[in-house]
């Protein structure tokens, strides 16, 4: 009979460090055997995700890389703080975390929002990133772009009438029962035996910390806020180190078709499209995603780095 070894055993060693003043989480797998060539990896998990999501994935690249992921403010074991969120907090907070426990060039890996505040960082802070890896790179701008001028007044009033607590809070604690987060997850994910009580409970666990409700709101104003996040497409063609996107061909939270949008924007930027994989590749299919991040990293970081 063979043994589960629970999630929590499959992320590293977990570790708590305090960010301006908020306690946050963090994880890291370090090689048992040493390679003469490696470069440290980050792990930026999606909205609503954690650690936990990148279980099938940090021992694998822990093998050749030293890795690290973390639990951003707001979500996983890191603090439910009432602040105001975007995408440049999280950024800070990646940044604030390499020269504290790092502080050598990495190679950043991001799902969803997470490839979004990789690629922000990439562009923040060139002298920390060596490359990134981003899959299901999702653009917020775009929606603005698409909606008529004239109609930008109207838009924003409804989306601060649908953020008010009294209407947020009644959803968050409809929400965040598993069964609700199983449903959400059969949209994210191509196929449903990826669906599994694991993920789950790796989903359904920090929404019952104390002040996730009061996050939530805080969460989902952040995101109706015009400067939550920056242009994918102003960011890209500054960057010159390389960066590979993973994107899953029946993602159905951020369109595929993006994906060759976007790789017209730098010749520095490898698509790479997987069929029968959703909005989260690294979890629907690790082994060819983890081999793709380990076989990219050697062919376009590490040589370039061995030709400077």
């Amino acid at each position: 009979m063979t043994q589960v070894v629970h999630w929590q055993q499959r992320v590293g060693n977990q570790r708590d460090w305090v960010w301006r003043g908020w306690q946050t989480r963090y994880t890291f797998v370090r090689p048992t055997h040493p390679q003469e060539k490696e470069i440290p990896l980050i792990l930026l998990h999606g909205f609503g995700a954690s650690i936990g999501h990148w279980r099938h994935n940090l021992q694998v690249l822990g093998d050749r890389h030293t890795v690290y992921a973390l639990d951003m403010l707001g979500f996983g074991a890191s603090q439910k703080a009432p602040v105001n969120y975007s995408v440049q907090l999280w950024v800070d907070q990646v940044y604030d975390f390499w020269q504290t426990f790092i502080r050598q060039p990495v190679v950043l890996v991001g799902n969803s929002i997470g490839s979004l505040i990789s690629l922000a960082a990439a562009d923040a802070y060139p002298e920390m990133v060596k490359g990134v890896v981003m899959m299901s790179l999702p653009d917020p701008s775009l929606e603005l772009e698409a909606t008529p001028v004239f109609l930008h007044p109207l838009v924003a009033t409804v989306k601060n009438i649908v953020a008010s607590p009294l209407l947020l809070k009644p959803l968050f604690y409809f929400l965040r029962r598993p069964g609700l987060l199983r449903r959400w997850a059969a949209i994210a994910y191509a196929n449903p035996e990826g669906i599994t009580d694991e993920l789950v409970e790796i989903l359904a666990g920090p929404p019952q910390d104390r002040g996730s409700a009061r996050a939530f709101v805080a969460l989902f104003k952040a995101t109706i806020r015009a400067n939550f996040s920056p242009n994918v497409k102003q960011m890209l063609p500054n960057l010159t180190i390389p960066m590979l996107l993973i994107w899953g061909q029946k993602d159905r939270f951020v369109p595929p078709a993006l994906g060759n949008q976007f790789a017209q924007y730098n010749n520095n930027l490898q698509l790479l499209q997987l069929e029968d994989v959703g909005h989260c590749p690294h979890d629907e299919n690790p082994e060819q995603v983890n081999q793709m991040i380990l076989d990219w990293i050697d062919k376009s970081v590490l040589k370039i780095e061995n030709r400077e």
